[in-house]
């Protein structure tokens, strides 16, 4: 097991890897940028470097200033949470040339799942179903309209360097196919540096539906049910629950089984997620995630295992603690991220928290780096935390996570807690009917009844 482990993130994912570490036994190091010299993370690590100014480029994106802080602290191994470098092969490759172990998938496998249009090929030969679509890069705007002919609209126009909704069209007619593709091209280009994409048949009333899955060095592969992640607003997840309201059992030991078959052909190790999207009975892959993601603590409610504690076991050469014919799901699980935005316009509302108080009792879970007196920077995503409830089953995961939600307190700065107490009370989502169009479209009809 590693002695010493560097946490190359900041707010809650620092945190909660820093937690993990300290009941394994491991010191912890975190780095930060000056915004954070007084964060949670940094204030209860056993050490910390400052790695750069505020803006992310010149600190936590900044590869050479982490490789240097944990040469100079003595780390064995770097974990790179979620969001920033995580997803970064090149960064991969440098830990590891540096005698550094990369707590995550290998870089083949982060590049293989980082183009959209290769994880496609990927997923179709290792067996998942997926998305009729192109079968790779369209070149350009006449070849992208013959293929959307032939599929029939709507279709979706996707960056393949993509993600968070960015560089994604969706086309409903052939009069509007040129602009949009060029439109989208303008976008994967501008935000990812790549302006590909490929074009796939756009589902009207699909669910989000993700599969965990966790490989280690041995040949070990399993997967720990779903996550359904269809409350979206600009395809940017809000809320989370596990396991999937309109799952089946029969359902998840289809999916998860094709998913774990799919990791051990891969030889993946790590934690990972694939992305379907879920419609009249039927799964299509949509991509992988291969890092941990912001929901994990939904699945670690429903199993009882600590994913990212699972994470560096593996990492440090270690073989899965559980296996498939083990892992019980119990009870249900919601998470709902709570945002420093305005709960109608969602502006980010940086600024200083006057009073902070996190909601308790018997099943929940509040994943936060914020206390009495924090000052939420403006330079990095919005999110301040993340409410965790846990019940014996959904109605009653429900009725709690209302009351936690009411309990909670963040004064000083607007949050989204507004929108989640309105979001809980909802028939369609009480009755986990929704789809990943769902809230946009209820919000619209919302701000109808606030114009007139």
């Amino acid at each position: 097991m590693f002695k010493k482990v560097l946490i190359a993130n900041r707010g809650e994912i620092a945190l909660r890897i820093h937690r993990a570490c300290k009941e394994m036994g491991v010191q912890t190091v975190v780095v930060h940028s000056t915004a954070d010299a007084n964060s949670m993370a940094v204030r209860l690590a056993d050490e910390s470097v400052c790695i750069g100014p505020p803006p992310a480029r010149d600190s936590y994106l900044n590869i050479h200033a982490i490789l240097s802080a944990a040469a100079l602290t003595g780390a064995d191994a770097i974990h790179p949470g979620y969001g920033f470098l995580s997803e970064n092969s090149a960064f991969v490759r440098m830990v590891e040339e540096h005698g550094f172990t990369f707590i995550g998938p290998k870089a083949e496998h982060i590049d293989i799942m980082g183009d959209k249009v290769q994880a496609k090929k990927t997923a179709i030969e290792l067996g998942l179903p997926v998305v009729p679509g192109s079968d790779g890069a369209v070149e350009n705007a006449e070849v992208g309209l013959k293929i959307a002919k032939e599929m029939g609209f709507p279709v979706i126009i996707k960056a393949a360097s993509g993600g968070g909704g960015r560089g994604m069209k969706v086309v409903r007619s052939a009069d509007e196919f040129k602009e949009q593709f060029g439109t989208a091209r303008s976008e994967a280009k501008a935000n990812f540096g790549d302006d590909t994409v490929y074009i796939e048949k756009f589902l009207e009333k699909p669910k989000h539906i993700e599969i965990q899955v966790f490989g280690d060095k041995h040949g070990n592969a399993i997967h720990l049910g779903e996550r359904d992640c269809s409350v979206q607003r600009r395809h940017q997840k809000v809320v989370e629950e596990a396991p999937s309201p309109v799952i089946t059992d029969e359902l998840r030991d289809k999916i998860g089984g094709l998913a774990a078959d799919a990791m051990r052909k891969m030889g993946y190790v790590g934690a990972g997620t694939i992305e379907f999207l879920y419609e009249n009975g039927e799964f299509y892959f949509m991509e992988m995630n291969t890092r941990i993601q912001v929901e994990h603590p939904v699945t670690e409610m429903i199993t009882g295992i600590d994913l990212v504690a699972e994470q560096i076991r593996v990492a440090a050469g270690e073989e899965l603690t559980v296996q498939k014919d083990k892992i019980r799901l119990r009870g249900h699980a919601i998470e709902v991220r709570i945002n420093a935005e305005d709960p109608q316009t969602f502006i980010p509302c940086p600024g200083e928290i006057k009073q902070f108080h996190a909601a308790g009792g018997l099943g929940v879970r509040f994943d936060s780096a914020v206390y009495n007196g924090y000052r939420i920077p403006p330079n990095y995503d919005s999110m301040i935390g993340k409410l965790i409830v846990h019940g014996r089953n959904r109605e009653e995961c429900l009725r709690r996570l209302r009351r936690a939600i009411m309990e909670t307190v963040v004064d000083g700065v607007k949050t989204t807690l507004p929108l989640h107490h309105w979001i809980t009370e909802q028939p369609e989502f009480i009755k986990g009917e929704y789809t990943i169009h769902w809230l946009e479209k209820e919000l619209a009809k919302e701000a109808l009844k606030d114009a007139a």
